[in-house]
């Protein structure tokens, strides 16, 4: 899934607060939810704007970017 069909950043969006694309939803709600211990289900349930798989796919990118940015410091 293209980045663009995941996040949005627009000023006149939630001023600017990165969401998921066709939301409101702020990126860092999902982020909240897990570190929460919610389940990815529960972040779902309560933002039904947000597709399981642009939540998914926003994980997956976010692990990727995290894993190459530890790997290019060792």
């Amino acid at each position: 899934m293209k980045t663009s069909a995941i996040i949005v950043i627009d000023p006149e969006l939630m001023s600017g607060t990165p969401c998921f694309a066709g939301t409101r939803v702020p990126m860092r709600n999902l982020l909240d939810y897990i570190e929460g211990g919610d389940t990815l289900d529960e972040f779902l349930a309560q933002f039904p704007t947000v597709s399981r798989a642009q939540a998914v796919a926003f994980l997956e990118q976010s692990s990727e970017r995290l894993l190459a940015s530890a790997g290019a410091t060792t």
